[in-house]
């Protein structure tokens, strides 16, 4: 049974609704998912600067200790304490670049977040909106069922005083019967 004007039964309104309800939570976990990845990140580009500044610091004790040995070490000591300081810088060089990686990361987690929070608010209006119709429709149901049951009144009033007089009058009856019974079948949907 179609509705007034909305072009769909109840049942397809219900079975739309619920596709889109589903769609919201599967957004909604997606945001979830992201949000976990996002503070995981986060938490290893911090893990990421605290090596880096331990790094520095560790490098800027041993740019020390070169000046210190350059004036009393032997030039092998030298060179040993130069090879760990370029390994030193090499492991910055690489620290920076996965910093730089992680920032990038974290970039484009923040603007598929942005978009996610979209589609979810998206899903969610979607969702309200055709719980509205809904409603709206059901009372435009409940007015009409009203209305049938107001006309099977009717009806069996005029059937039963015009029930035996004529052929006309018996056609009249007869339609009163089918309003009836479309009015029983209307309540069934309530």
């Amino acid at each position: 049974m179609k509705t007034a004007g909305l072009g769909k039964t109840f049942e397809q309104w219900r079975h739309e609704i619920q596709e889109e309800k589903t769609k919201a939570n599967r957004w909604e976990r997606k945001f979830r998912e992201a949000q976990t990845r996002n503070e995981d990140l986060e938490k290893s580009l911090l893990e990421s600067r605290n090596e880096r500044g331990e790094l520095k610091v560790r490098v800027a004790k041993l740019e020390k200790s070169l000046h210190q040995y350059r004036n009393r070490n032997t030039a092998m000591e030298l060179r040993a304490s130069l090879s760990k300081i370029e390994e030193m810088r090499g492991k910055i060089e690489e620290l920076e670049t996965s910093l730089q990686n992680c920032d990038m990361r974290i970039q484009l987690f923040e603007a598929n977040e942005d978009r996610w929070k979209e589609q979810l608010n998206h899903a969610q209006d979607q969702v309200r909106n055709r719980d509205y119709i809904m409603g709206e429709a059901k009372t435009q149901i409940r007015e009409v069922v009203d209305y049938l049951q107001a006309l099977v009144v009717q009806a069996d009033i005029l059937g039963v005083k015009y029930e035996l007089e004529s052929d006309r009058r018996q056609e009249l009856a007869l339609l009163f019967k089918k309003i009836k019974a479309m009015s029983i079948r209307a309540k069934s949907y309530f």
